[in-house]
Order: C-alpha cells, then sequence, then structure tokens
C-alpha cells in the first residue's frame, strides 16, 4: 500500500509539472543570484555557502509544502483516504515520500551545480550532499505535520511557515555546521549522526502527529 500510494502521488505531480519545476527554479535562482550580487571572490563565496544553501533548500522547501494535502483536500479524496482500511500514518507516509522524491531529491541533483557557482572544494560538496540526503526528508516530515494542521484553512501559507520555521532551525544550524567544519577539514561525523537521529525521530512520529491533525482538520 505503502508504494501504491507513492506511486499515485508521482503520477499526480508529474501531470502538473510546474509545481515541481518552480521550488527547483526559486533554489536556483537564489544560488546563481548572491555570486552576481556579492562578487565572484572564491574565498567569500566558500565562506557564506553553507548559509546560502540551506536557506535556500529551506524555502524551496516550504514553497512545495503547500500542495501536500491541498489537491486531497479540495477534491474531496483527503476524506476518502481516512475512510480506507489501511493505517493513515502508512498512507501520510506514502505521500511524504513523494514529496521529498518530487521536491527534495531533486535539490541533491542540483549540488554539483550549486558547489560550482559557489566555489566549493571537494569535501565541502560532499558535506552538502550529506546533509541534503539527511536533511531534506526531515524538512518534509516536520512540514508534513504543519501541512496537516492549515490545510483546511484559506491562505495558510504565512501560518505554514509560522509553524514550520522553528522545527527547522535545527535542522539549518547542524546542516551548516557541517559544511563549514568540512571545508575547514575537521571531521563531520558527529554533525551527520544528529541529523540522522533527527531524521529517524521525525520518520518515526511524524506520520502519526500528521494523521493526528489531518484527522481534526478535516472534522
Amino acid at each position: 500500500m505503502l508504494w501504491r500510494v507513492i506511486k499515485r502521488e508521482l503520477q499526480i505531480a508529474f501531470r502538473s509539472s510546474a509545481e515541481i519545476i518552480n521550488p527547483l527554479w526559486f533554489f536556483l535562482i537564489v544560488i546563481t543570484l548572491f555570486p552576481l550580487g556579492i562578487g565572484p571572490e572564491p574565498q567569500l563565496l566558500a565562506r557564506i555557502a553553507p548559509g546560502i544553501v540551506w536557506v535556500a533548500a529551506l524555502l524551496a522547501s516550504l514553497l512545495a509544502l503547500e500542495r501536500l494535502f491541498r489537491d486531497d483536500f479540495m477534491d474531496g479524496s483527503l476524506e476518502q483516504l481516512l475512510l480506507l482500511p489501511t493505517p493513515l500514518p502508512i498512507i501520510v507516509t506514502g505521500k511524504i515520500v513523494a514529496h521529498w522524491m518530487i521536491t527534495g531529491l531533486p535539490l541533491l541533483l542540483l549540488s554539483p551545480l550549486a558547489a560550482l557557482l559557489l566555489s566549493l572544494d571537494f569535501a565541502s560538496w560532499r558535506a552538502m550532499a550529506l546533509t541534503l540526503l539527511l536533511g531534506t526528508p526531515t524538512l518534509s516530515f516536520l512540514g508534513a505535520i504543519g501541512v496537516a494542521l492549515t490545510v483546511g484553512l484559506r491562505r495558510g501559507g504565512v501560518l505554514l511557515s509560522l509553524l514550520v520555521l522553528p522545527l527547522a532551525i535545527p535542522v539549518l544550524i547542524f546542516a551548516t555546521a557541517a559544511i563549514d567544519a568540512a571545508a575547514m577539514g575537521l571531521p563531520i561525523d558527529g554533525y551527520l549522526a544528529i541529523l540522522g537521529a533527527m531524521l529517524a525521530g521525525s520518520a518515526t512520529l511524524a506520520p502519526f502527529a500528521t494523521a493526528a491533525a489531518l484527522r481534526i482538520s478535516v472534522h
């Protein structure tokens, strides 16, 4: 059932490809404009690159979050999902995984281009790719809780940002610290372990919290 949900979500997403491309364009535009705005000096770009990459990734993730349950709520299929015999957390997990494959995974694939534009060396790019691999799914799991709480509200985008951003700050802090440490030649295993623990915790708890929030929002 989990795979069926993921497959369904991917098929729906690829029918409206604009909603997939917009967050990626946003990420690329931010990454491209910073070197143009502050100048091409490699040392300066490499110093501020961790913050640029992760702020852009966080905002791109927020840009795509709102559609996670919105379409299902608008056409009434969300209520049908609540009535299925399959446990709702499994369905929620499938939708979150599909959302990450559409929005988070492409950011990981674009990381070599981002590293090139921001003058990052190989060690820094490797750290950036690993933090994106661990951090972007965490943002999707945490963001799903906020989306579920605001799905029934008109213009809930601002409230969604207020709910999700405080939860995302620890991911932002440890991910940028890992890239900074890699740039200085320091070990990053501790930072990656913390990000991995955040991912494991959010993947375990967020589907249940999201399912409960959906039941409250729909009923």
